[in-house]
This record gives structure tokens, sequence and C-alpha cells, in this order.
């Protein structure tokens, strides 16, 4: 019991200072315009998305919804997604390095060793997630971002229905011809530059950015380098749109690896010896392209044909073998919508094709070569209905079929080849949301989600296929609450969810180099999540503006039917997922020149194994930031920024492998160092 006051203390504290604090009335704006992209921080009733349907406000769904945008991308230095994505609740980024990054979203993906598989993820409606699962959102350059939408859980047949929820990227359309450059350099050598231009004329659209990154790290063997140009087209006529985007990225990495408990503690700063050893290291080419043509038949009938590519090559160096892969994929998505008063709807489908190939080789001695071929394909169906101008119903659903062949390329250890043809899975979903009046909504959902294992874990570790694989299905409930008051001067949402989970998928770790996948049995996770955005005071003169957002989790994730190697975890936490965490923002602005911000992070204790006999304790995080900006003369704004991450120069891990196992005498590698106090300072230029 002494434990859990100790834990809940920090939390107590972020509600009071974000909640308990004074306001002010303030005057209450009107909602945008439909499709208009808000370009300041957001505010939860003035929202407009796309995550449900055609598009509407954030207030009238039957579901969760956070969107971020505008000053929501500038808590830091910019050079890591994790510091957005954490802000909101439900959601835990866990960033090892540059290159090696974690998303859970209410407990989904806690299992996965060295990157994310239990979301979906899309850029401007182009899937980033590849067939296996894999998204790597944080690749893309906050900079080059209008707006992200985080849905948590199978709450959206748009996205298909993965379990842990999508997270959905929007570059900017801004209206005005302009352009930006950036610069931001800080400790450990760490250099960001962004360019970026947009034009506009009478039915054209343009908009392009080159960003580069690149750190000496603040581990040994622990030097990144990423270069990405993206860019954007759209041509506008009366009766169509057509809307074209492109991604190019090339990075190189090195990797440092987790480390042990005592080096962890005590040489932080150290890679694992055996990666340092061989300068183990990745490089990574990516391309990614989207067409997508919009025909607007009537007033009321839209008609949207999207055609994508993606097209990867990596090579990874590491102590027990090296692994170069390539993947090249094509897709085809199609989407009817209709929309009046009363009702609206949606029908579309999904298809896409991926081949995945990858070999392994040691001291130029080929060890083993594979392609895997997968077919994905989807239909979903949305039917909105008003069924009055406060009661709102929503019901939706997708019907998926995937598919996996796997062509052995390597003949010394005989034919693994194999075919994999999943049943099919329905997964609806069915939503009510009720506006009570201006100030308070209330919404209730429930829906179905399903996660496919990746490549690994559809091998058995001699490199077979594994005909007993099953993907991983569950049932989402969800309840919650919108409110706003004061004239918009705060404005909080409240939502308790309860997620049945069957055949959850486990990463097995077999050696240092072999992984296979199992099925759990059955899971529970439960959790309530609280965002609070509050406008403190509001002056035109000293002491200006205060702004705090607070948001708060507390989840319980526990397994139900669970055995592993003759041990039986029922009634276990899940290890991986910090049982809760909050974050507050404060945001001071005195004057129009000068800004002046805080972030606070609270992570809680976590288990590091499914018998729960090892757990690690939570941490707390200060970040300060201090910003200013002028005017030039026929040129446009200069802004100057500067500040400190971890101010109190806490030792933490930012990352955390479960299950982690010992080879030969060494200890069990669980840690990832997080950074201790480092300093950045940057410049912007708006013309």
């Amino acid at each position: 019991m002494q434990n859990q006051f100790q834990l809940i203390q920090p939390s107590i504290l972020l509600l009071l200072l974000s909640g308990l604090l004074p306001t002010f009335a303030q005057t209450i704006n009107p909602l945008p315009e439909k499709h208009q992209q808000p370009d300041t921080t957001i505010v939860l009733e003035k929202v407009t998305i796309e995550g449900f349907r055609l598009s509407s406000h954030l207030r009238t769904f039957p579901g969760n919804l956070s969107v971020l945008a505008g000053k929501d991308f500038m808590l830091s230095d910019g050079t890591n997604l994790a510091t957005t994505l954490n802000t909101l609740p439900g959601i835990n980024m866990q960033s090892g390095t540059y290159a090696t990054n974690r998303i859970v979203i209410r407990g989904m993906g806690s299992r996965t060793p060295y990157n994310t598989n239990r979301i979906r993820s899309y850029l401007n409606d182009i899937p980033i997630t590849t067939s296996d699962g894999i998204s790597a959102p944080e690749e893309i350059d906050a900079q080059n971002l209008g707006r992200i939408e985080v849905i948590r859980g199978p709450s959206s047949a748009l996205y298909g229905s993965g379990l842990g929820g999508s997270v959905n990227l929007f570059t900017p359309e801004k209206l005005k011809n302009e352009g930006n450059f950036s610069l931001n350099y800080g400790s450990f050598s760490t250099l960001k530059t962004n360019i970026s231009g947009t034009l506009n004329t009478a039915n054209t659209h343009l908009w392009g950015s080159l960003s580069h990154l690149q750190s000496d790290g603040y581990r040994e063997n622990n030097e990144f380098r990423r270069t990405s140009f993206l860019t954007t087209a759209k041509w506008k006529q009366s009766k169509w749109t057509l809307k074209s985007t492109l991604l190019l990225t090339d990075s190189e990495a090195e990797i440092p690896s987790s480390l042990g408990k005592t080096k962890f503690e005590n040489e932080p700063q150290a890679a694992a010896a055996n990666w340092a050893a061989i300068e183990g290291h990745k490089k990574n080419q990516k391309a990614m392209a989207g067409l997508s043509f919009t025909n607007f038949l009537s007033s009321t009938l839209t008609q949207q044909l999207s055609l994508h590519g993606k097209w990867s090559d990596n090579y990874e160096k590491r102590p027990f073998n090296n692994l170069s892969d390539q993947t090249l994929s094509a897709g085809i998505r199609g989407k009817l919508s209709h929309y009046r008063r009363v009702t609206d709807w949606v029908l579309g489908i999904d298809w896409i094709t991926e081949q995945y190939k990858w070999k392994l080789d040691q001291d130029n001695i080929l060890l083993n070569e594979n392609r895997e071929t997968r077919n994905q394909f989807s239909a979903f169906a949305i039917l909105n209905y008003r069924l009055t101008t406060r009661l709102s119903l929503s019901v939706a659903g997708t019907l998926n079929h995937i598919r996996y062949r796997l062509t052995d390329m390597y003949a010394a250890n005989g034919d693994q080849s194999g075919r994999r043809n999943f049943p099919v899975i329905v997964s609806p979903r069915l939503g009510l949301n009720y506006i009570v009046g201006e100030h308070l909504s209330f919404y209730a959902s429930a829906g179905h989600g399903f996660s496919m294992p990746s490549p690994e874990e559809t091998l058995l570790p001699a490199g077979d296929v594994n005909p007993d694989i099953k993907p991983e299905q569950g049932m989402q409930y969800e309840t919650g609450t919108r409110v706003n008051l004061f004239g918009n001067a705060v404005e909080a949402e409240v939502s308790i969810y309860w997620i049945e989970l069957n055949n959850l998928l486990v990463t097995k770790r077999i050696t240092e180099d072999i992984f296979t996948g199992m099925n759990a049995g059955k899971t529970r996770h439960q959790g309530l999540e609280l965002m609070v955005r509050n406008r403190i005071f509001d002056y035109s003169s000293f002491p200006g503006k205060l702004k705090s957002s607070l948001s708060y989790t507390f989840s319980r994730n526990r397994f139900i039917d669970f055995t592993d190697d003759g041990n039986t975890y029922n009634g276990n936490t899940l290890p991986g997922i910090p049982g809760q965490y909050a974050q507050l923002q404060l945001l001071w602005t005195p004057d129009k020149k000068l800004e002046l911000s805080t972030h606070l992070q609270y992570t809680g204790s976590q288990y590091l194994n499914d018998a729960n006999t090892l757990d690690y304790e939570g941490y707390f995080l200060i970040n300060l930031k201090a910003s200013t900006q002028f005017s030039l003369k026929k040129t446009g704004n200069f802004h100057l920024s500067a500040g400190v991450n971890n101010l109190t120069n806490t030792h933490y891990a930012s990352m955390l492998l479960v299950n982690a196992l010992g080879f030969g005498n060494n200890e069990p590698r669980y840690y990832y160092p997080g950074l201790p106090r480092h300093f950045y300072a940057g410049v912007t230029l708006r013309f």
C-alpha cells in the first residue's frame, strides 16, 4: 500500500497544478469551417478530423480520438516524436535510440522487442505500416506535419481494425505562400535542419520539405544520420481534386543495443560489448508514394480512388549474423462517401500486396534466404445516423482476409516453403454519442479488432511455417465524456475502457538471433484516461497568457489464461506497461515576443518479466524551454529558442525489453539508458 501511495503522489500533484488553478471565462470562438486545418495549439472542442467518417468535429464523435498540431510539436528540440505522442493519455512511446522505438497503445504492443507492430500508421491516408505489421511514424520529421490524429483501440473502420489503434499523420495545408528555414544544435553534437516552402495558385497547391538530423549520440556506437524529402501537390477543379504525396528517406544508425543492470547503473554511456566490438549498425533507404483522385459526383456523393506504393532496402550488421532485407509493395484504396443532414455513410475497399525478401550471412557465408509474399484485402462500411439533434448512432464493420506464401531460396537446409491462408475476420463496431448541451457530451462504443503475426512470429525456430499461429483478436468496450467550461477556458475528456483479448501474440526469444511467435491465451486490459486543457489566465498585458495541458493514464493489464514452459502466469500483470503515467505542460507568454514552457513527465513502475519477479521503478522528468520572436521588415519572422531536457539529470531507462535473456555468463539486457541532462538551441526564419 505504501508503494502504491508513493506512485500516486506525483499524479495527484500534476492534477492539482492543472485542475485547481483559477480560470477566467473566455470568449467562445466559432467552430472552424469544414476541412479547415488549425495552425495553433489544438483545443478539444474545435478540431476538424477525419478519423471516423467524412469530416466533422470532435465533440460529435462516438469514440476517442486525440489531435496534435501546431505548438504540440514544439515541446522540445523536435528530434523525437516520443515527446509529442506521450502527451496523450493511453499512449506510451519508448525510445531507446533514434532508430529503436516502440509505441504502445492501451497495452497493445508492449512485448515487441525493437519496433512497433500492434498499431496502424498512415501518412495522408497512405499506409506506412508494412504488411508484417511494422509501423515507424517516428521516421517522419515532426516539422513536416500539420497534425496527427491518434485513435486508441479498434475504433475506426476507415483505418482498419488494429487492436492498438492508429496514428494518422497529415502534412500541412497552408493558405499563404511562404518559406521556412530552421537550424537546431544541441548536446552530443546533435544537429537538425529543415527547409520547406509552400506555393499556391488558383487551382494548385505545392508544398515540399527537406530535413536532416544527425547526432554523435550519448552512448558508444550511437551515431545517427537521417535525411528525408517530403512533398505534396494538389490540383483542384470544380468537380475533382488530385493529390500526390512523395516521401524519400535515407538513414544510417549505429546500434548500442540494451544493457544489463550492472552496466546500466554504473556505465550507461557504454554500448553492449558484443555490438561495440563489431561496430554494429544498420542502413535504411525508403521511398513511399501515393496518388489520390477525388471526384465530386454530386453535392452529397463523393468518390475517392487512391494508389500507393512503398520500397525499402535495409542492411543490419549484427554480432551473430548480418541481415539484408528488401520490401516492395503496392496497393489500391477506394472509398464512396455519401453525406446528408440525417445520415451519412462510407463504403470502401483496401487491397495491398507486398513482397518481403531477407537473407542472413556471416563472414560472407550465406546462412539463409527467404521470400514472403503477403496479400491483404479488406472491405469496410460506416453508417452514421443522427437520431435527434443531440443523439447520433454509428455502425461500422470491416471484413479482412490475409494470406502468406513463404518461398525458401536457400536449398542447403531443405525446402521450408509453405503457405498460410488465414480465415476471414469480421470486425464490427457500434457507437453512440449524446450531446447534453453546449458544454457536455457523452459517448459509448464497442468494437472488435485484431493483429496479424509478423514474419518472425509465423515461423517455427527451425524456419518452417507455423501452421498453428493465430491472429490475436479482442473486443474493446469504452465510455467517455467531453466537457468544456468557462467559454472553453477549461476543456476535459475522460474515458474508461475494457479490452478482452484472445490469442495474445508473444514474440519469444529462443537464442540471441532466433525469435518465434506463440499465442499466449487470454489477457484483460482496463484503464482510465484523462485529458485536461486549461487557460489559467489570459490578459492583454502582463502577466500575459498562461495555459496548461494535463494527461493522465491509469491501466491494469493482466494475464487471464497464459502458460509458458510449464509456468502458469494467470493473474500476473503484463510486463512492459507502466501502471500509470502523467504529463503536464505549462505554457506562459508574458508578452507577444517571449514564451516560456515546462514539460513534466511521470512514468510509473512496470514489471520486466511475465513472472512479475523483476520490476523497474517509476521516474520523473522535467524539460524547460524559452523562445522569442521578432518581425523582420520585408522579410518575415525570426524565431529563437533554447531549452534543457531532463533538468534534474535523472538516471532512467527510456526503453525496456521484457523477458530479456542472458546468454553465456552475461546478465539479461533489459535497459536502454535515457539521455542525461542535455541542452539545445535553435533558430527559425519564416519568409
